[in-house]
């Protein structure tokens, strides 16, 4: 068989790996909430969010036409397949990492962090502009955008609630949470399930299988599946960290954090196509959330954690993959 084809094959495979481990590393996102305040059970949460995010896969392609042709252009054959193979190699590694520390790190720029430090080892074409607007720039806004309109959001309900009884508003917030949850799940797979369409297409376009931007229908339903599966395997540990670590929440708190953050990756999705992180926006629109009860309520250090680790992210992925490129390279890949 020919080496080419090979490699292809095996891009794929890590590419659904990769989408696998995403989706069990970040089904926290959109239901730790949820399942904190009581609203869900977490094997009813987990089950409705792979559902949603199967769902949310096939809803768009915006965002997988920017990682498939926006961030980096390998060259064709076996040495761009060796790029986006080390790429998605440091993308798997951070992911593991993190996920064995239960931090809540962004899967999306671990996989950007990865295509971008391969690429700069192979010699390869950084598409340096579109990291700046359409990567940097989210990833400084979203969490702060989840932030501030959570904040504001949660300063709303609490006006527009406070002559009701306590009890009976928070079993209605809990019932409505179920909702939220979903749209979050949605989000999440419109945003994450694309990046590992566009890794797969940009694979093919370099195996010489596929030409422009466009994704292929098998494409996006493979995605789709596996990121189905890896959210149904579950990701409990970040899922305390997200859910109770950060803010002890309650219902009300938590259907505003997962509306305010849906919002912003619907918002990122179809406008912009842009890729932005899923826990960065519900982590910020959490620290939002509990902020209206008062400043200290909010676990500020587990936040800095949690902070660090997104500083680290690109770069460690980066520098993974950067091993991997130099590696393939000395291989003769």
């Amino acid at each position: 068989m020919d080496l080419v084809l090979v490699l292809v094959v095996v891009v794929v495979a890590v590419a659904l790996f990769f989408d696998f481990t995403n989706g069990f590393h970040d089904a926290a996102n959109a239901i730790a909430t949820s399942v904190s305040t009581r609203a869900l059970t977490p094997r009813l949460a987990v089950t409705m969010a792979a559902g949603m995010n199967l769902l949310g896969a096939l809803l768009g392609t915006g965002v997988a036409q920017t990682i498939g042709s926006g961030i980096i252009s390998p060259p064709t054959g076996v040495s761009g397949l060796a790029v986006v193979l080390a790429g998605l190699g440091g993308a798997i590694a951070w992911n593991l990492l993190t996920w064995w520390l239960g931090l809540p790190s962004s899967s999306t720029y671990a996989l950007i962090g990865g295509l971008a430090g391969a690429a700069v080892a192979a010699g390869t074409t950084v598409h340096w502009e579109v990291l700046a607007w359409l990567v940097a720039l989210p990833m400084i806004l979203s969490p702060l955008l989840g932030l501030a309109l959570g904040y504001a959001g949660m300063v709303g309900v609490l006006w527009a609630v406070r002559r009701r009884p306590f009890a009976p508003t928070m079993r209605r917030f809990r019932m409505a949470q179920s909702v939220s949850a979903a749209a979050m799940a949605l989000g999440h797979g419109l945003q994450d399930a694309q990046k590992t369409m566009g890794v797969i297409t940009l694979a093919l376009v370099a195996g010489g299988l596929h030409q422009g931007s466009s994704i292929p229908l098998w494409v996006t339903l493979v995605a789709a599946v596996a990121m189905a599966a890896g959210t149904y395997a579950g990701g409990w540990r970040i899922m305390k960290t997200l859910g109770r670590r950060v803010i002890e929440l309650d219902p009300a708190r938590g259907f505003v954090a997962e509306s305010v953050a849906a919002t912003l990756l619907y918002g990122a999705a179809y406008l912009f196509h842009a890729p932005v992180s899923t826990t960065q926006t519900i982590t910020g629109a959490i620290m939002g959330v509990g902020a209206t009860r008062r400043l200290s309520a909010v676990r500020w250090g587990v936040a800095g954690n949690i902070a660090v680790a997104w500083a680290l992210t690109i770069p460690g992925a980066a520098l993974v993959a950067a091993a991997l490129a130099a590696l393939f390279g000395l291989l003769g890949a």
